[in-house]
């Protein structure tokens, strides 16, 4: 079964400069938004082609990393206009949307045809863990705020960057374990399917599509405040649903054609795999880079944000515990997603 094409939004890349140049800010927002989409999926694709060759393993992880340039690149830019509130959202959104709403339709598409599908016990408990790991560290900052009522900004900064410091420890140690000292419990085997696109044409793409990327977010983001405003959607919603969802798009999609493969590891690693990425490496960096910009964006997130993501990821823990999956767990995680999606809406 072949994705859905989305090549003739590419036709809002155009409309979305033109209007631009019209000053027409809501318009913009929406164009630039429908522009992303394809961009993202052509990300997907070609790094998809990418994995192909590097195998299932390092493919998801592939598929994981460039899936995350968008929003990256969406979080930067914001940074720079000191659009803190919606760049946290989203990472929250990002880490809840690939838990919860990503993994569950993939599981949820996959197990409609099949009894049950099976999936390395092993990849599932590395993700889970460390993503408990990760709650811990957005749990602890949140907690030093609500329990110390002197706290000062630059201790807000100090134990920030302490903390993001340690997570990008705790990433590079899992993909140490994963790739390089414990590689044979991570074996899965290879997929009979053969690229398309030749290794230049590939990279020739992804460089392109990030390219327009970044010209299309920073339409978006320049375009973000009067869009909010004439929409009456507050940042928080914004960051937590529409950023995870636009910048997101790539991996989605991949996500749910490789479990309608039967090939559920490359579907964790990209979901799992990819909240992983933001909690302990996209996030602690933005960190940092908020420094550098000027802008400090420190580590403490909302007490609703942190048990999201804490249940979410106790969740999928349970869930995979036992290596394998059906279409009622799938259903399961998209209706907890619905769950904590209309609670953010009416909290914001």
């Amino acid at each position: 079964m072949s994705k859905p094409r989305l090549e003739w939004l590419l036709l809002f890349i155009p409309v979305s400069l033109v209007l631009s140049f019209l000053q027409q800010k809501l318009a913009v927002f929406f164009t630039s938004a429908l522009a992303i989409l394809p961009l993202a999926a052509l990300i997907g694709r070609s790094t998809e082609q990418l994995a192909i060759r590097a195998g299932p393993r390092a493919g998801g992880l592939l598929n994981a990393t460039f899936g995350n340039i968008t929003e990256l690149i969406i979080s930067v830019l914001l940074i720079l206009r000191n659009e803190i509130q919606i760049v946290k959202a989203s990472l929250t959104g990002s880490i809840l949307g690939n838990l919860l709403l990503v993994l569950g339709m993939s599981l949820f598409v996959g197990g409609l045809r099949r009894d049950r599908q099976r999936f390395s016990s092993h990849t599932a408990s590395v993700h889970t863990s460390s993503m408990i790991l990760a709650v811990a560290g957005f749990l602890m900052p949140a907690l030093f705020v609500l329990s110390s009522g002197q706290d000062t900004l630059l201790e807000r900064e100090v134990v920030s960057g302490v903390v993001a410091g340690i997570l990008i420890l705790v990433y590079a140690a899992v993909l140490v374990f994963t790739f390089v000292t414990h590689q044979h419990l991570f074996e899965v085997p290879h997929s009979d399917e053969e690229p398309i696109w030749s290794v230049r044409w590939s990279i020739g793409v992804l460089v392109a599509s990030t390219a327009l990327v970044a010209l299309e977010s920073e339409l978006l983001v320049r375009s973000l405040e009067p869009a909010l405003e004439d929409l009456g959607l507050s940042r928080l919603f914004v960051g937590l649903i529409l950023v995870p969802i636009i910048g997101n798009a790539a991996e989605h999609s991949s996500a749910v054609m490789f479990a309608m493969r039967d090939q559920v590891d490359v579907t964790l690693e990209i979901t799992t795999g990819s909240s992983l990425q933001i909690a302990l490496f996209v996030a602690p960096a933005l960190v940092f880079i908020s420094l550098i910009a000027g802008h400090p964006m420190d580590f403490v997130f909302t007490p609703f944000e942190v048990g999201a993501v804490a249940m979410s990821a106790i969740l999928v823990a349970v869930i995979s515990r036992d290596g394998e999956s059906n279409w009622l767990e799938g259903a399961q995680l998209m209706a907890t997603y619905a769950i904590i999606a209309i609670s953010f809406f009416f909290v914001s």
